[in-house]
């Protein structure tokens, strides 16, 4: 049986409260991934470029948090395995332009559905109240993020 949750009585506390919680749910949505040896690094700059449609390696690290030369053993060892493709940039040809490939969007897919189905699982076990009160609150997230 879990532990009942305290309300928190002000902003300062339900910050707290709502980032941890957010961040154990991430870390574990994250952990559900179908059985593959894409490392954490690997995946997330797959899904920055699936997201952004094509960075330059100096934009993907930033995007990523990380300096470039890590950006550059994460992103070959991706387009070893013909996950992303490298193209000469339109305008400075010192540059190249990262995209994901038809096979790295696949992987991509495979592994937000792999994600999706087990927050659905976890979801369906809640009740309706639970999940109504999630689905407002989801909402309200929303609305926060965009300030």
């Amino acid at each position: 049986m879990e532990r009942p949750v305290a309300e928190p009585r002000t902003a300062d506390e339900l910050a707290k409260t709502l980032r941890e919680a957010i961040q154990r749910l991430n870390r574990r949505v994250r952990q559900a991934r179908p059985i593959g040896d894409l490392t954490f690094s690997q995946l997330s700059a797959l899904t920055s470029l699936q997201l952004a449609g094509a960075l330059t390696p100096r934009e993907l690290a930033d995007v990523e948090r990380v300096q470039p030369p890590t950006m550059t053993k994460i992103v070959g060892r991706l387009e070893d395995r013909g996950l992303v493709a490298r193209t000469p940039h339109p305008t400075d040809r010192r540059q190249v332009i990262l995209a994901a490939t038809e096979q790295g969007r696949a992987v991509h897919a495979q592994f937000e559905s792999a994600r999706h189905a087990w927050l659905a699982q976890q979801l369906v076990q809640l009740s309706p109240d639970d999940r109504d009160v999630l689905s407002r609150a989801a909402e309200i997230m929303q609305r926060v993020a965009r300030a």
